[in-house]
């Protein structure tokens, strides 16, 4: 082992900590208000972990329209480590219908807390704060939910007809509700539609979620459905509700249909010759088997890792203690610490631990294709002989790595997951075509990881995460998936570097997950896996 490897590995102290057990979150707010005393917000909860000192948005909430007292359908789901303090920030934010962003937003406050409160208490409940006091008489309250190891996911399709008109100059304007009904009776909301504007015979968007969320795996629970007509004031008619199962709902399987009567209690009692007030129709009722990361990997798909490390000038004389690519004997540069902080982790689920390395411009000596400690010792050798140079064209690498995660699409299976490594200190000069090779390679068993070293200005990078929006091409075609992860070295700077590696990998399981689940292609068992290794020509 080289001395540079060694001491970059040794500074690193990079260790697992295995995820417990993966844990939802249901959030729902009261008494918010607008700055505007006259009108309602339009609500939206933002998640954000804090990881040393930063704080990073990790998903986000559907926004609902004119409420005080939001119940939101979105779950966040989230990894629990018992051994860590997983900090966490939700923050209420007032998002308005012509703008879906935060730069035009109300903050109506925020609430912070750890992980391990949520879950030690099931159910926490505090005052929001805004820039310090309490934002009036608001509060939020989160409840945890241990998932189940049933992954699976149910694809439901509901229409209704003949509902009853709650308006005088037009027709009801329903949405529906499902909740599960808990073992202490309490209901958990588990699905809200959207509005189908002024139609008593609705047909709301075909939705999918978890068997775990719908019924916590209990197919024989209880499950309550509401009818409502909405109202732009927030104050909803109700239409009428009926009860059912998950065990009921699949017998919408196969091409069948399921009928509920939808019931206004108050109606029946008084009206003699009341019927319903209205028929709610399941017309399908899929059900998907959800296969984990660790399916795929055990059944035999291998993660193929690429690296490639930004030789442009702007990186400074490597001869120079200044430079970005200095090597000292014993302290390794932001360059070594991510490609060892990533590469060690990526390499236990590659057979052969033998990566493809490139630079901008040129490829490492000796072989192109070497472990991660070649990797590092052949950076270390082949910096004396280049020349740094520009521009940042990382387009061609994204392309290259694409072609050949494109030839792995042929086989249909789960067999070989591609990731591009790319540690760059500046701003992308071939944008456009950067973008366009993005959108491609979403289509593709494959994901991009981004290091932004040093101190440059990195919007373009975030503009590539997407996390901000969707990602399109110049044509404005848009990514297919998320494939693209940026992390600044600098926000890592004085924190463990497993951090770092732990922020840049953390969305690849999810990613490999999306895209074979997606494609409808299961993990390969492992006597599949070892026969076709066996058979092969």
């Amino acid at each position: 082992m080289s001395n540079i490897y060694e001491s970059a590995a040794n500074t690193l102290g990079i260790f697992n900590s295995p995820c417990l057990t993966k844990v939802e979150l249901r959030v729902a707010c009261k008494g918010i208000s607008d700055r505007d005393a006259l009108s309602k917000p339009d609500p939206c909860v933002i998640l954000k972990m804090q990881s040393h000192g930063q704080w990073f948005e990790v998903d986000r909430t559907e926004v609902i329209r004119t409420c005080i007292n939001p119940v939101f359908s979105k779950l966040f789901t989230v990894d629990f480590y018992f051994e860590e303090v997983q900090r966490l920030r939700f923050e209420v934010h007032d998002i308005s219908s012509n703008h879906n962003g935060l730069k035009e937003a109300d903050f109506l406050g925020g609430m912070e807390c750890t992980l391990g409160q949520i879950v030690s208490q099931r159910k926490l409940s505090k005052s929001l704060l805004k820039h310090g006091n309490t934002a009036g008489k608001s509060s939020i309250t989160v409840i945890a939910e241990e998932l189940s190891g049933n992954d699976d996911y149910v694809e439901l399709s509901f229409s209704a007809r003949k509902l009853d008109d709650k308006d005088f100059f037009s027709k009801s304007d329903p949405f529906l509700e499902i909740f599960r009904v808990n073992d202490d009776a309490t209901q958990q909301l588990v699905h809200r539609t959207e509005v189908v504007m002024n139609n008593l015979n609705p047909a709301w968007k075909t939705f999918k979620v978890s068997v775990n969320s719908l019924c916590s795996g209990d197919q024989d629970r209880r499950l309550k459905c509401i009818v409502w007509d909405w109202d732009s004031n927030g104050k909803h008619d109700f239409i009428g509700e009926f009860s059912s199962t998950f065990k009921e709902m699949r017998g919408a399987m196969e091409g069948r249909q399921v009928q509920w009567e939808c019931i206004n209690p108050k109606y029946k009692a008084k009206k003699k010759n009341y019927k319903n007030s209205g028929i709610v129709i399941l017309n399908q009722c899929k059900i998907h088997k959800m296969h984990s990361f660790l399916d795929y990997i055990m059944g035999g798909c291998q993660i193929q890792f690429t690296v490639a490390i930004d030789f442009t000038a702007s990186n400074g004389d490597p001869r120079n203690s200044c430079s970005l690519h200095y090597i000292h004997p014993y302290q390794p540069n932001e360059y070594l610490k991510a490609l060892v902080a990533v590469g060690e982790i990526c390499q236990d689920y590659d057979s052969d631990k033998m990566f493809p390395a490139f630079g901008f411009g040129a490829r490492i000596p000796p072989e192109y294709k070497v472990g991660i400690q070649g990797v590092v010792e052949a950076y270390q050798s082949c910096l004396p002989k280049l020349q740094l140079y520009g521009p940042t064209n990382i387009a061609p690498i994204i392309q290259k790595v694409a072609k050949s995660a494109s030839e792995e699409t042929n086989t249909k299976e789960a067999s070989q997951y591609f990731i591009l490594l790319i540690l760059t200190d500046g701003v992308i000069t071939d944008m456009a075509d950067t973008r366009e090779a993005i959108v491609h390679a979403s289509h593709l068993p494959m994901s991009v990881i981004i290091v932004g070293v040093g101190n440059a200005d990195f919007s373009d990078m975030q503009m590539l995460d997407g996390d901000d929006g969707i990602l399109r091409s110049p044509k404005g075609e848009p990514v297919l998936r998320d494939i693209v992860q940026f992390v600044p070295f600098r926000n890592f700077k004085h924190a463990s570097p497993a951090a770092l590696a732990k922020s840049v990998l953390a969305e690849v399981p999810n990613q490999v997950v999306d895209y074979y689940n997606g494609k409808g292609i299961k993990p390969k068992c492992m006597s599949e896996y070892e026969s076709s290794r066996t058979l092969a020509p």
